[in-house]
């Protein structure tokens, strides 16, 4: 029997578009969750916690292909740097990571974390992908509906967003860990540019709010860097093709 792909960050907003979709493609998947959870058919569940490293041995144990999903607000680098010294000892031979459009050009703490896990991955002697994203749906709408709650709607100057859907990420995601180890890909981003108050018009149309909208200016370089764009998807980059509006139509609708 083929061995199972580890999928870790496997019950989060992408794993569970990505498990199906493994699963659909006839392979056996096993999660590692920091939560003791009962097998399901095809599928499954290793505790374990990766920035704790622990439990990282026995979910890498007889498994060919990694898909680290797993993220968080810190600590990004030193669980990917767990999760590679296990599946190097365990003779992993694919190893396919999740990052962020920008993360080589943002200077925010997170991205550093983002860059520095590409890095371990990269140097980990595994064939491995890396897939940089853009912020998901899911999160602008999180963000926005934040925002949402304030007496005024915050817009930052000259920054713009390029949401994608993360049904569209976890299609792409699927179709590297099926194939072969192909090092650093296009990016995938959404197929429009907003800027926060284009992000926000539809939410409050949808949601029956009001809300006047106060021009506000990020500092420092992390604001020079958004206000460049350096947090937008290259040349190259790929686009999906469900829109912001569309995916609040079906979430809001």
């Amino acid at each position: 029997m083929a061995s199972p792909i580890l999928v870790t960050g496997g019950t989060g907003t992408l794993g569970a578009h990505v498990v199906p979709l493994l699963r659909a493609s006839g392979h056996d998947v096993r999660i590692l969750t920091r939560h003791a959870r009962p097998a399901t058919d095809g599928v499954d569940h290793v505790t374990g916690d990766l920035l704790e490293d622990e439990g990282v041995e026995a979910a890498v144990d007889g498994v060919g292909t990694v898909l680290h999903l797993a993220g968080g607000p810190k600590g990004d680098d030193q669980a990917t740097r767990a999760l590679v010294r296990a599946a190097s000892g365990a003779g992993v031979r694919h190893l396919v990571y999740v990052s962020v459009i920008g993360a080589d050009r943002v200077p925010l703490a997170w991205m550093r974390t983002k860059l520095e896990s590409e890095r371990a991955v990269a140097d980990s002697g595994i064939p491995w992908t890396i897939l940089r994203a853009a912020q998901f749906h899911d999160l602008a709408l999180t963000m926005v509906e934040k925002m949402a709650k304030l007496p005024v709607f915050p817009v930052p100057g000259g920054m713009r967003l390029q949401p994608v859907d993360s049904r569209e990420v976890a299609a792409r995601l699927v179709e590297l860990t099926l194939g072969a180890p192909s090092g650093l890909v296009a990016d995938l981003a959404g197929p429009h540019l907003y800027d926060l108050a284009a992000l926000a018009r539809p939410y409050l149309r949808l949601t029956g709010r009001r809300r006047p909208m106060l021009p506000v200016r990020i500092p420092g370089k992390a604001g020079r860097a958004y206000r460049a764009g350096a947090n937008l998807a290259p040349a190259g980059a790929e686009a999906g093709k469900r829109t912001w509006e569309e995916f609040l139509a079906e979430r809001l609708g």
